[in-house]
Parts: structure tokens; C-alpha cells; sequence
């Protein structure tokens, strides 16, 4: 029960081969959650079907959160063996989910909606993935029925459950999002998607990594926290064998145009992958899309940077300045003297600025892209998309720019994808690999974020940068082609109200020459017009000739003729007087 690969690239989960249904020896632990307000009697069919299950019962852990229902849930007597039944008042399925992830004790915890009746095989069809890498999340297939409760024993007898619960709707929006991604395998920005909180199961490291769910959003935690643990370098699997049942239609089928004027309003600060949500030029969101790490160095090549980064076409971006902040004590009696005078101007110029960070101000956040930049480079006015759309458009994990090569080596920067970083930081934790236990990833750059050298490159090791080239892939550029140039070389940066009015005449110019096309749209069809009247001309003035020429040709035929008949008439007439002769 071994992987035919040792790396996933990107979310191509198909390297690896799980087992058969029924033919393997599991030995991991599953902690299954079942958030529940009321309906117990749609409970008691769930636990039911937990009871049936086919994975060992010593290996099956069952967690209820009864979230303030009044009555209170009670446990039936149809349950598996060692199910508990724990109260969360505070109310919401995030708060409940994440009192059942507290108390859980399993190597993988399984959300299970209190509606969701699961086939037999259903938790054996998940853990079976969960056996081959540490990195998996994996979501059922679920149908919603209208059918009439059936008994719990009947349930729990293990019976067919689409005896008991078809005709039934398939889950459309999954079933079409897995369709048009050939199974999620060429789609690995968006596979987050798959995170649905009624029957996913997620590696209890991955949510260690991520955190739980956010109990600040109304609506949207489970897409929330799929983005999360995708940048903790999840790959999210939909098995077909994992099956249940849905006693109603979901809260999204009964009321989805409200759901979505909530959710949208709220999830696009936290989920930069959805880009339709952030069409504001110059808005500024929780979660960034892009964050650039500067280690600090002199005032004026740094400030030449940050300013470059901030001016650039990418608005939805942050920035990191790495320094010992903390330690930065001005001197006030001589500041012109003060060997750190230069720190202290940065952190003087920036220091009321949203976009910009301190490295040991704050952890890092959850920016899917990370770029490295050295001091004293300034990119240009679009250079920071165009490399984005190197990395976006190639699903690259890693892609380094060659700035500059002289006596001291090569001078870098580095665009990073969080997800494929920390894929190959639990890549190599899986597979024991030492050199990377001090990599800048989710946990360890939280640990770095304190120090300038954390967010150096220095500290990445190369074995670290060939995993990420393993499981997405890595590119190397020319800096000078993307429009990085030395600092000392960078144009003036346009004001707003500057590139205001220059897009302004750049529309009047537009207009301008539009307004000229058309008049000259408009003579070239007189144009036309007059050619076609020429044409008709030249066309009757070659009639009128050729009717000439004929007339001509007629005229010089009918006198030629007239002119032979005279001289033979002259030469066959009567003779005239002797010794008389025609002259």
C-alpha cells in the first residue's frame, strides 16, 4: 500500500494507487465530527450508518457537538461503540466544528454533517487515501433526497441506502466542477473548491498547519478553510466510492441567491484565488495576493524598491520589510550620527502605511505568492503581474529571476507559491528528509518572521527548491526581460492624479483617433463608390468603342465594296468609239 510516486505534482492525485475496498489492513485513526442543532431523528439515522461501517470499529472515533438545541441531543442506541456526545452553546457550525476538532483524537478527522447518512463503505473509501500521504484531503460524493425516514435499524442493517433513499439529486455544482478538471487534476489553484464541510475528510497535520475554522464568517468556512489548507499544500481528492445521502436539499438549493450576496461579500477578503471578487483598483483585503519580502538594507535603495512595488499594476499586493525592528533605538541627542539612521528613516517612512509590514511586527499571512526581492531592485510598472502570470499561467511552484552576476555571485529574486513550499515541506517531513527542517514555510516562516535572515534566501535549502520542482514545477528568468532594473536606473514614479491624466489623454487620444478611422472609413466607402461608378463607365465607354469599331469596320467594308463595284463596272462596260479609250 505504497504510492507508485513519491511526489504529487500539483493536485494529480492520480499517482498514487489505493487499495481496494476491503482488501488492506488500515491503521489510522478517524475522529468523525457531527456538528447537530435539533433533528434528532435525522441524527439517529447518521449514526446509525456510522454503526454499519466497514473500517475497523477500534479505529473509529465519533464525535457529537450538540450546539445549543433545545431539547437537548441525546445518543440513540443504534451508534458506534465509544461515540461521544460533547455541547457547544456558542452558536454555529464553525464553533461546533471546532469544538469537535478539539476533542478529536484521530490521525484524520472526518466532517460529517448531522443530515448526511454515509454509505457503508464511505469512511473506508476516505481512509484509504489517507494511508498514502500525510497532504490529503478527500470529499464524498453526496445525493439529496425528499425520501421518507426509514427506521434506524434498517439503516443499520447495512442494506443498499439507494434502496432506501433514491430518486435523489447528485451534488451539481461538484459534479460539474470534477468534470471540467478531469477529477480536480488541472485545476490546483481552484481544487480548494472540493473542501465541502458535509462529508470531507482532512489529515489532522494539514489543520494544524491551517488553523480551524473561522468563526468570524456567517456563511463560507468551509471554502474558507479549503483555501487554508491548500496553502498549507493540500491536495483535495473526490471519491466516487465515498458515498451518502443528504436528507433535504442543502441550504444552498433552498436560498442560493441570498447565500451567494452574503458569501461573496465576505469570503473575497480572505480567498485571493477569487479574482472576480476583487475588481476594485485600489482596495486593500485581509488576505493579499501577493506579499514582497525586502530585507532591509540603505534608505534610499530599499525606499526605491517598496515605492517601485507599491506603484506597480498589481494593487492587491503587500509588503514585508525584514529588519530588527525590535531593537531599533534612535539616537536623539546625535541622529545624524546614529549608525542605524537608515533603518530608522524606513521605519519612519512606512511606518502608517497598510501596505507595508514589519517582518517582526506580525506573522506571515496567507498570500498564495510570495516574491523575494532584494534591496536596491525596482521592478517595473507591470513587471510584478507579468510574473505572476508566469507562475499562474505554467502552475509553477517556483520562479527565480536573474538580476545581475558580478564578483560577489548571482544576484536573485524569487516569486514563491506557498502551497508548493509547504507540499514539499511535508514532503520531505513524510519522507524524513533533514535539510529542510528550518524552511521558511506556514509553521517554520512564522518562527523566522522575527529576524532578517528568516526571510532570506540563504536559509531555503536546495533540496527544499527540487522538491517544489517535483511536485509543481520551477522556472528560472532574465530579470532584464520582466523590466527589473538597478534602482539608480528605475523612472520617475507617476502620481495618481499623473497617471490619471495621462489615461485621460490617452482617451481623448483613443477617441481622437477612432473619430479619424471613421471619417476615413467614410471616404474610403466614396471612394469605393466613385471606383464602382468607374468601373461601370469604363466598362460602357468599352461598349460604345467596340460598337464604334464595328460601325468604323462596317462603314470601311460597305465603301471598299461601293469602290471595287465601280472600277468593275468601269472595266466591264460597253466600248465606246474607235480608237476611244476609258481614262
Amino acid at each position: 500500500m505504497t504510492p507508485r510516486s513519491r511526489h504529487v505534482r500539483g493536485n494529480d492525485y492520480t499517482v498514487l494507487d489505493p487499495p481496494a475496498l476491503g482488501a488492506w489492513t488500515p491503521s489510522l485513526r478517524v475522529s468523525v465530527v457531527v456538528p447537530a442543532h435539533g433533528a434528532q431523528d435525522k441524527l439517529d439515522l447518521v449514526l446509525a450508518a456510522l454503526a454499519a461501517q466497514t473500517y475497523p470499529a477500534d479505529l473509529l472515533d465519533v464525535i457529537v457537538v450538540d450546539n445549543g438545541s433545545s431539547p437537548a441531543l441525546r445518543l440513540p442506541p443504534i451508534r458506534p461503540a465509544g461515540t461521544r456526545l460533547i455541547v457547544c452553546d456558542t452558536p454555529g457550525r464553525a464553533e461546533a466544528r471546532n469544538a469537535g476538532l478539539a476533542a478529536a483524537t484521530g490521525d484524520v478527522v472526518h466532517w460529517l454533517d448531522s443530515d448526511v447518512v454515509a454509505d457503508p463503505r464511505e469512511v473506508e473509501a476516505h481512509m484509504r487515501w489517507h494511508h498514502l500521504a500525510p497532504y490529503l484531503v478527500v470529499t464524498s460524493y453526496l445525493r439529496f433526497t425528499t425520501a421518507a425516514l426509514p427506521a434506524p435499524e434498517v439503516v443499520a442493517a447495512g442494506k443498499d441506502l439507494a434502496e432506501l433513499f433514491e430518486p435523489a439529486e447528485p451534488h451539481e455544482w461538484l459534479v460539474d466542477l470534477v468534470g471540467r478538471t478531469r477529477g480536480l487534476t488541472q485545476a490546483p489553484s481552484r481544487a480548494f473548491s472540493l473542501h465541502v464541510g458535509g462529508a470531507t475528510s482532512v489529515n489532522r497535520r494539514l489543520i494544524e498547519r491551517a488553523g480551524p475554522m473561522d468563526v468570524d464568517l456567517p456563511l463560507g468556512q468551509d471554502t474558507e478553510m479549503g483555501y487554508r489548507l491548500a496553502q498549507a499544500g493540500a491536495v483535495f481528492v473526490p471519491e466516487p466510492l465515498a458515498k451518502g445521502y443528504h436528507l433535504g436539499p442543502s441550504m444552498r438549493m433552498r436560498d442560493k441567491e441570498r447565500i451567494d450576496r452574503v458569501s461573496h461579500a465576505l469570503i473575497g477578503d480572505r480567498v485571493p484565488h477569487y479574482r472576480w471578487l476583487r475588481g476594485h483598483p485600489t482596495r486593500q483585503w485581509k488576505v493579499p495576493y501577493l506579499d514582497v519580502v525586502v530585507a532591509a538594507e540603505g534608505y534610499d535603495e530599499t525606499r526605491a524598491t517598496v515605492d517601485a512595488v507599491l506603484a506597480g499594476t498589481v494593487p492587491d499586493v503587500s509588503v514585508v520589510l525584514a529588519g530588527p525592528w525590535d531593537t531599533l533605538t534612535p539616537d536623539r541627542r546625535a541622529p545624524l550620527n546614529d549608525p542605524r539612521l537608515d533603518l530608522t528613516l524606513l521605519h519612519g517612512h512606512y511606518a502608517h502605511d497598510a501596505r507595508v509590514r514589519f517582518a517582526s511586527a506580525e506573522p506571515t499571512r496567507l498570500a498564495p505568492y510570495r516574491l523575494r526581492l532584494p534591496a536596491g531592485w525596482a521592478p517595473g510598472e507591470d513587471t510584478l503581474a507579468r510574473l505572476l502570470d508566469l507562475a499562474v499561467e505554467g502552475d509553477h511552484g517556483l520562479v527565480g529571476v536573474l538580476l545581475a552576476e558580478g564578483p560577489q555571485g548571482l544576484v536573485t529574486a524569487r516569486l514563491e507559491r506557498r502551497s508548493a513550499f509547504e507540499r514539499a515541506e511535508l514532503t520531505a517531513a513524510a519522507s524524513g528528509t533533514p535539510e529542510t527542517t528550518h524552511v521558511p514555510g506556514a509553521s517554520a516562516a512564522s518562527q523566522a518572521s522575527d529576524t532578517v535572515e528568516g526571510w532570506g534566501t540563504s536559509d531555503i535549502p536546495d533540496a527544499l527548491d527540487d522538491l517544489v520542482d517535483e511536485v509543481y514545477g520551477a522556472l528560472w528568468t532574465d530579470g532584464e526581460t520582466l523590466g527589473f532594473v538597478p534602482a539608480g536606473e528605475a523612472p520617475q514614479i507617476k502620481g495618481r492624479r499623473m497617471s490619471y491624466r495621462a489615461r485621460l489623454e490617452a482617451e481623448a487620444e483613443i477617441a481622437r483617433l477612432t473619430k479619424e478611422a471613421e471619417r476615413l472609413r467614410g471616404q474610403i466607402a466614396k471612394w469605393r463608390e466613385e471606383a464602382g461608378r468607374w468601373r461601370k463607365s469604363a466598362v460602357d465607354l468599352r461598349r460604345e468603342v467596340g460598337g464604334l469599331r464595328k460601325e468604323v469596320a462596317r462603314l470601311k467594308a460597305s465603301r471598299l465594296r461601293t469602290v471595287i463595284k465601280r472600277i468593275s463596272a468601269r472595266r466591264t462596260g460597253p466600248a465606246g468609239p474607235a480608237g476611244t479609250q476609258d481614262t
